[in-house]
């Protein structure tokens, strides 16, 4: 006997094993993915012992991304269909969404969008079923030579294992390392948009509540990932088997220095912008979580100095009003800018650009009070660097004239395939650094960090991102390379999350790409690089 329990439905006895897809009602398509004891499960997967399983919506993250995958999957079997020698590759993201673009760099005609649109629509209301089947290596070489797919031949061989994964629909096979839908006909939220000579795929989030996110036109944010995988053809990083090759052929220490030598062309572009501006007296930097913004700041400051400017650097976490003055306990968003003395920020940084003395709090957190710091009066040659979630925010320096002003979006840009129809992700990439430096630093376990994920994801959507458009320059803190070295660091501690953990499934997707990279020593990584700043031995105070 098989016993089932349903979330919040009880349970229900079998004889015999029974296949997921067999516990639905077909024409339901309120569910997009399945947990068998919290593991995400494909459709097709047969339960034969006692479990606990729950069909969850567009609200769930792990959910939401099956949804994705599946839209992607049927995005690029609609443009095999319009046009097989049309080879479209994920882009990068723009506003939430996917950008795919003509591998051979022509611009995607309106008339080919809107057979590509309607040929969506048709596979979509056609409900073709998501086969799932497992084939050698061998196998999987002949289909992706038959289809064409060159950059997932380069990937096969650095695949672990003997055995790889294919989604079959309706005769088109790929694979994007995903479960799918149980069909086709479960994918009626979506839109298509014509972007840039690409096409935009817009897809519900989960952190919008299954939503589709509204467009917003970021240019300054768009033009620096152009330039980013401008960089990645011509340094010859754009995929995880052109990285590899870098190890493979004895070149890794050169491969890192010349990923480390584009920070320092950045850091000299960015600080040459501040000092030919007299006018700079505030420099605002921010970027979310894992960022790299410690050691951004402390390279900025030295690269100023060579300019012989002295710049100041003045945190925003001595401006957290008293605990005593507010209903602590009440609090959900410990990120919320309304935390903070603005007010007295504002006054404070005001005074100093304008040559007074300023007597500086400090915030005890010991106490969790405002003491008083250190007295300052700055001279014409000291702007003041202001770090934090909350510095590019306009009510944070609405005091100090814009041309006052110089602000930094910083944020690792990833522009990294690992085939052409599967990017990796920014925030995949941040989450490994922070796992990382959280044990490194904090001794905190991979489960704590990922425990925390989602509160600090909401907090940068709801008080970062939407200041990030319109700054004076986007820092790109990635660095090609750093998978290769991350990879030694990361995997034995995703592999201490347990199967009934809630955050097994995040974990399984990181390992996922992270195993295909080739081994970076740390000892070629520079003293002074931003990667220092999550795996340790920086010569910055991190």
């Amino acid at each position: 006997m098989i016993r089932i329990g349903f979330e919040n439905r009880g349970y229900k006895d079998f004889e015999n094993p029974v296949k997921i897809k067999e516990l639905i009602d077909e024409k339901d398509y309120t569910y997009f993915a399945c947990k068998v004891n919290n593991k995400l499960k494909d459709f097709d997967y047969t339960i034969s012992e006692t479990s606990n399983i729950k069909f969850v919506g567009l609200k769930d993250s792990d959910a939401s991304k099956v949804y994705e995958c599946s839209l992607r999957f049927v995005l690029l079997m609609a443009a095999y269909r319009v046009n097989k020698d049309l080879s479209l590759i994920a882009s990068f993201n723009v506003s939430r969404s996917t950008l795919f673009r003509d591998k051979t760099g022509a611009p995607i005609s309106h008339e080919v969008f809107l057979k590509i649109k309607e040929e969506m629509a048709s596979i979509v209301k056609a409900d073709y079923k998501f086969e799932r089947q497992t084939v050698t290596k061998n196998e999987a070489t002949e289909m992706y030579n038959s289809y064409g797919f060159i950059d997932k031949l380069g990937l096969i061989k650095y695949r672990p294992e003997d055995e790889v994964h294919i989604y079959t629909c309706d005769g088109y096979k790929n694979y994007l390392y995903s479960y799918m839908t149980p069909s086709t006909g479960y994918l009626t939220k979506y839109e298509l948009m014509e972007y840039e000579g690409g096409i935009v795929l817009r897809y519900p989030r989960s952190e919008l509540g299954g939503n589709i996110p509204e467009f917003v036109d970021e240019k300054t944010y768009f033009n620096a990932l152009k330039e980013v995988r401008e960089w990645g053809k011509v340094n010859s990083s754009a995929t995880v088997e052109q990285i590899n090759e870098h190890v493979e052929r004895g070149d890794a220490q050169n491969f890192v220095l010349a990923c480390e030598r584009r920070h320092n062309q950045m850091l000299d572009e960015v600080s040459s912008k501040i000092v030919s501006n007299p006018d700079v007296a505030l420099i605002a930097i921010a970027g979310p979580s894992s960022s790299g913004k410690t050691t951004f700041s402390n390279r900025l400051k030295t690269k100023l100095m060579e300019h012989g400017i002295n710049p100041v650097v003045i945190s925003m976490d001595d401006y957290y009003l008293d605990r005593d003055t507010f209903d602590f306990e009440s609090v959900t968003d410990f990120e919320d800018i309304n935390l903070l003395d603005l007010k007295l920020f504002n006054e404070n940084m005001r005074d100093l650009i304008d040559g007074k003395e300023v007597e500086l709090p400090r915030f005890d957190f010991v106490t969790k009070k405002r003491v008083k710091g250190k007295v300052m009066k700055l001279d014409k040659n000291s702007p003041i660097i202001v770090e934090g979630i909350h510095a590019l925010n306009k009510r944070t320096t609405e005091l100090i004239p814009q041309n006052r002003k110089f602000k930094i979006y910083i944020g690792p840009q990833i522009q990294v395939n690992l085939d052409d129809h599967n990017p990796i992700s920014i925030t995949h990439l941040r989450l490994i650094r922070r796992i990382v430096r959280d044990k490194q630093f904090r001794n905190s376990s991979a489960e704590n960090t990922l425990s925390m994920w989602e509160s600090v994801r909401n907090g940068e959507f709801k008080w970062i991102y939407e200041n990030q458009e319109g700054v004076d320059y986007v820092f790109n803190s990635e660095l090609d390379y750093e998978f290769c070295v991350t990879k030694k660091h990361i995997l034995p501690l995703l592999k201490e999350i347990k199967n009934d953990s809630p955050h097994y499934n995040l974990a399984s997707t990181l390992k996922k790409y992270v195993k295909y990279f080739r081994d970076i020593d740390d000892d070629m990584v520079p003293a002074n690089s931003l990667l220092r700043e999550f795996i340790g031995g920086s010569c910055f105070k991190v």
